[in-house]
């Protein structure tokens, strides 16, 4: 049976079989208590590592807050399995900028995120006025140390469509030109504006894209009827923005890297009148993956996107472990939910059969 390899990456062509440095997921919700051990081991049977967000109820303003959220991540880690979780600091317009200083050169926090008020979940502690926390980002710029963005304007009158694109317009770029040290990460980008800045950003800059971002379009979420375990922030655009999210994560370019955003929230909150935001990706994200490099012709990409250009763009190892997967007849079979002690959390499903399983 023939082996080719293509950058690192092993093809067995007549086994549909591919093994990859285990893989790193750079934006991940993983909440606190009860949640966090029941969705903790999703990740963690995939992924070596993953950068944490940081708004919890209080959010994690504090290097002292990160270590105590890192232990109590850690704590509830099965075991036998192995995971590192990268912690993150919630940029408040009351942070204080040798506090981040000191997270930093602690190795522990490797980045900062900044949340626009009101923009996403538990968000209402973020930033309203970024001249406030300029002193801090100025800092940031001068050791090197990421600033993460949920890149969404909170404007009224914006329609939630655009908010992206009018935050990339007004917010970002001007930052960028006032701070181009800055090294920035756009999380979770859903258009074909944040593609396109993204592409021409530098090497200061790059863009994690989400599994789910890549399948749905927002029709999946209204067409038919409401689906709230489809409804996201940001959330999902026209179909010609999916189609570019497609083109860039499978483009080899090192700048976009996984981000799963994967969001665990209780049935009852996301069927609800006013349902929370969050698709639960993480149990099937790299079955989801390789399906959609298939469906694209670029299988022999996807260990960039999952186990190179992130640790790059942070400065970390590749790790050495490795994840195979192999492409059956049979299709996989995931739980429809995970059951945690608030309730049940509801997996992401694509709507069509996924025949590459995770083996290793």
């Amino acid at each position: 049976m023939p082996l080719e390899t293509r950058s690192g990456l092993r093809y067995l062509r007549a086994m549909h079989s591919i093994t990859l440095p285990r893989p790193d997921d750079w934006h991940l919700h993983l909440r606190d208590g009860a949640m966090l051990k029941a969705v903790l081991p999703e990740s963690a049977r995939h992924f070596a590592r993953a950068i944490i967000m940081p708004n919890l109820v209080p959010p994690v303003v504090t290097l002292d807050d990160a270590v105590a959220y890192r232990d109590r991540i850690l704590a509830a880690l099965p075991g036998g399995m192995a995971f590192e979780p990268l912690m993150t600091l919630y940029l408040t317009e009351g942070t204080d900028r040798a506090d981040v200083e000191r997270a930093a050169a602690s190795g522990l926090v490797k980045a900062v995120k900044l949340y626009p008020a009101g923009a996403t979940t538990n968000s209402h502690s973020g930033v309203r006025d970024l001249t406030k926390v300029m002193p801090v980002l100025e800092v940031m710029a001068r050791i090197g140390l990421p600033l993460c963005t949920h890149g969404e304007v909170t404007d009224s009158h914006v329609d939630i469509f655009d908010r992206e694109a009018v935050f990339i317009d007004t917010v970002l770029d001007p930052l960028r030109r006032r701070l181009p040290e800055l090294r920035v990460v756009m999380e979770h980008i859903t258009t074909e504006e944040g593609v396109a800045y993204a592409a021409g950003g530098g090497a200061n800059l790059a863009a994690t894209i989400t599994t789910h971002h890549l399948i749905i379009n927002r029709n999946h979420i209204l067409a038919g009827g409401i689906k709230p375990h489809y409804y996201c922030l940001p959330v999902a655009k026209r179909e010609k923005h999916r189609l570019a999210l497609r083109k860039a994560a499978t483009s080899g370019l090192p700048r976009y890297f996984l981000g799963t955003d994967s969001a665990p929230h209780v049935d009852a909150l996301k069927e609800h009148a006013c349902g929370c935001a969050g698709c639960f990706t993480a149990t099937n994200t790299m079955s989801l993956l390789a399906h959609v490099f298939e469906e694209e012709g670029a299988l022999d990409r996807l260990e960039g996107f999952v186990s190179h250009h992130g640790p790059a763009f942070y400065g970390l190892p590749v790790n050495q472990g490795t994840i195979t997967l192999e492409k059956r007849p049979e299709p996989c079979a995931w739980p429809e939910k995970i059951h945690a002690e608030p309730g049940p959390v509801t997996v992401f499903q694509p709507g069509f059969p996924v025949h590459w399983h995770v083996v290793t």
